[in-house]
Parts: structure tokens; C-alpha cells; sequence
């Protein structure tokens, strides 16, 4: 009696662990669960917000390309707001016309730019020349420039590229450059401008320095009136430079970096930016991508 009864005290404690064991798995297969459908509905609205940010880029391009410069998109970095299927999206688009283009910029125009950053006279005009040596091919040194010899004495594993820049990142190969003023210097920067003088209608306060006779004063008085005016608007024509030319005018460029921020009714946000060149043959897409870029948040 007495060994059955310890018998069915095992079998009690047996069955009692079991129970545990079952219930400890339980719970993890409904936490496995649960995760996964968390996962599924994060990856569900990413995706959504993703291709409503699309839509931004879509939609900048097909305001760009609006006949009317009265109600055209301007592409001087203002943002414009709108809905699409109960997402909130917010578009910024800069004209690469109105960035330096370290294919074309002169060092002249360099110089007053790295200066107008708070880069000091010297070393301004160090960078200006060696980025002039970086990218022609002769082997003659600017004044305060840099040609292979001057890397190989400085310790660089390279020497100039003699060649033109094939992104902005390269930049910071540049003798006298660092990463701390490229950071600086990144959103100001461009290889598809195509002018050696950036667009005045589409630069930023930083890039306004660059033009001869600039204060500060002036270029912020500058953005602040232009940011009320379409390129087309006749009042634009009051708006000179310091040589009195004219700071916006009717077209502009055909290369734009377009930002697209797409954020859910519940907040889930997805970012793109890209870069894109309006034209193309007829019937195929009305723009080209050169650049994509794109980060998102639940």
C-alpha cells in the first residue's frame, strides 16, 4: 500500500511537470507568434510607406516638368506637403545646378565658398588648388596645390586622380581635406551640376557665398525674399546679386536630389532620397535615376 501510494505520488508530480513543460511552451509559441505577426505588420507597413514615398518622387516629377513657372515646383530646397491615401508626405527638391560642382567649379569660386564655410584663408586656397590638381591631368602644380609628388612625400598611398571626380566622396581624398569639414561640406557638393558657377535661383546660404561681393547679411536676405517668389514671378526680377545680376531666373536645371518623407497614420515613416535627371527618349520614363538613398522608422 505504502509503494503504491509512492508510486502515485511520482506519477502526480510527473504529470505536475509536465504540465509545466506544456505551458512554458505555450507561452513560447505564443510569443514566437506574436513577434511574428509584429514583424509581418512592420515589414507591411514599411513597404506601404516605402511606395507612398515613391509617390513623393513621382509626384516632384510631374510638378517639375509643369509648364506654368507660376505654379511649378521650385527646386531651391522649400518642402511642399500633401496627402495620398491617408499618408502624409513631404517633399524637398534641390536643383543640382545649385550645389558646387567639383567637375567644373573654378578655384577661385572654390576658395570664396570654403571661406564663406569658416575655413581660413590658407587653407581654403590649399584645398581650391589641390582639388584643381586632383582632377586635371597635366602634372603641373597650383600655387598651393598637390600633384603626386606632394602626396607621396605627405605619406598618401595615392597620388592626384588626374581625372575627373566620380563621386562627391571622393572629395575627401583630397590633400588638406578631413572628414570632420567634407561632413561640413557634403550637401553643398555635386558632380552633376555642370556649371562652373553654381545656380544663384537654386544655392543654399552657403553656396551664395561663393559669388563675388556676398555677405552674409545679404545672401540670407536673399533666401528669405526668394522663398517667397516662384521662379516665374515677374517681382523675381528685383532680386540681384551683388553685380547686379539677376538671382533667379524662368528655367533651371535638369539634374535634382528629390527628398520624399511618407509617414502613416500611425506614424510608420519611410524616407527616400533620390537623385534624378528629368528627359529621356520619347515613351520611356520621364526620368533617370542617379542616385537612391532610403532609410524608415516604425
Amino acid at each position: 500500500m505504502n509503494m503504491r501510494g509512492a508510486q502515485r505520488g511520482i506519477a502526480f508530480i510527473v504529470v505536475i511537470w509536465v504540465m509545466v513543460l506544456l505551458t512554458v511552451l505555450l507561452a513560447g509559441f505564443a510569443v514566437i507568434a506574436r513577434t511574428e505577426a509584429l514583424q509581418a505588420r512592420h515589414l507591411a507597413e514599411s513597404t506601404r510607406a516605402r511606395y507612398m514615398a515613391e509617390v513623393g518622387i513621382s509626384r516632384a516629377v510631374w510638378e517639375l516638368r509643369n509648364p506654368d513657372p507660376l505654379t511649378r515646383w521650385a527646386g531651391d530646397g522649400r518642402s511642399y506637403d500633401f496627402e495620398f491615401e491617408g499618408a502624409k508626405i513631404n517633399v524637398a527638391i534641390q536643383d543640382e545646378s545649385g550645389k558646387i560642382d567639383l567637375n567644373a567649379v573654378e578655384g577661385a569660386v572654390f576658395m570664396r565658398y570654403l571661406e564663406g564655410r569658416g575655413v581660413d584663408g590658407q587653407r581654403a586656397q590649399q584645398i581650391a588648388d589641390a582639388l584643381m590638381d586632383w582632377r586635371d591631368a597635366d602634372d603641373l602644380t597650383q600655387p598651393m596645390g598637390a600633384e603626386d609628388a606632394d602626396y607621396e612625400r605627405e605619406g598618401y598611398p595615392y597620388g592626384a586622380a588626374d581625372n575627373g571626380f566620380q563621386t562627391v566622396g571622393e572629395l575627401q581624398q583630397v590633400m588638406g581635406m578631413d572628414f570632420e569639414l567634407f561632413r561640413q561640406l557634403e550637401p553643398d557638393l555635386t558632380i552633376w551640376g555642370g556649371n562652373s558657377m553654381p545656380s544663384a535661383g537654386a544655392a543654399s546660404l552657403a553656396v551664395l557665398m561663393s559669388f563675388p561681393g556676398m555677405t552674409p547679411q545679404m545672401a540670407e536676405q536673399l533666401i528669405a525674399m526668394r522663398s517667397q517668389m516662384q521662379p516665374g514671378d515677374p517681382a523675381a526680377a528685383t532680386l540681384t546679386l551683388p553685380d547686379g545680376t539677376p538671382m533667379l531666373t524662368a528655367g533651371g536645371g535638369v539634374t535634382y536630389t528629390v527628398r520624399s518623407k511618407a509617414t502613416l497614420p500611425n506614424g510608420a515613416w519611410t524616407q527616400v532620397d533620390a537623385t534624378i535627371r528629368l528627359g529621356g527618349a520619347a515613351g520611356a520614363r520621364a526620368y533617370t535615376i542617379l542616385q537612391w538613398r532610403e532609410g524608415s522608422a516604425g
